[in-house]
């Protein structure tokens, strides 16, 4: 399932949330020297080494909460980065950065590891919306040498919320 332009609907207290996904960085296991499973399979990463459809939920700069949704076969510990989503239903909320949308999704560790496919917490797709998607190299991985120009960023260009992302 490609990912920008779906629904991400989860159950924040007694609300639904939905949000439409616009950007996202894939991550392509342990040679890819910007993925966390290039370090190996640890405690920390063991999700992303099992079965496509988890979320994958770590915490960094001691202040934000990143939301993956682990893909691809087990042992591959392929994963995608939710960078950005455009929110649904007249939501008022900033989800133009991963730690924004984690937060206003209410995303934290309890959430690592949770199948996506329950009520609470799930992707749906909008037939009546198709993305328009450019790819660009991802974000913060400058230590990654030659994974860190790769084109493993993915853009819905035709969404608004785009035009406020950085490049």
């Amino acid at each position: 399932m490609s990912l920008p332009g779906k629904v991400l609907v989860k159950r924040v207290g007694r609300r639904i949330r939905r949000a439409r996904i616009v950007e996202v960085e894939a991550y392509l296991g342990p040679r890819d020297l910007a993925s966390h499973s290039s370090k190996g399979r640890t405690a920390r990463t063991e999700v992303m080494f099992g079965p496509a459809g988890r979320a994958y939920v770590y915490f960094i700069y001691g202040m934000h909460w990143m939301f993956n949704v682990v893909a691809g076969r087990i042992g591959r510990a392929h994963a995608v980065l939710i960078r950005a989503a455009e929110p649904l239903d007249g939501w008022d909320a900033d989800l133009s950065g991963p730690g924004k949308l984690a937060r206003q999704f209410a995303i934290r560790k309890n959430h690592n590891g949770l199948e996506l496919t329950g009520d609470e917490f799930h992707f749906v797709p909008d037939p009546a919306y198709s993305p328009r998607i450019a790819r660009s190299k991802r974000i913060g991985v400058d230590y990654a040498g030659e994974w860190k120009d790769r084109p493993l960023r993915f853009i819905d260009v035709r969404n608004p919320v785009a035009t406020r992302l950085r490049s």
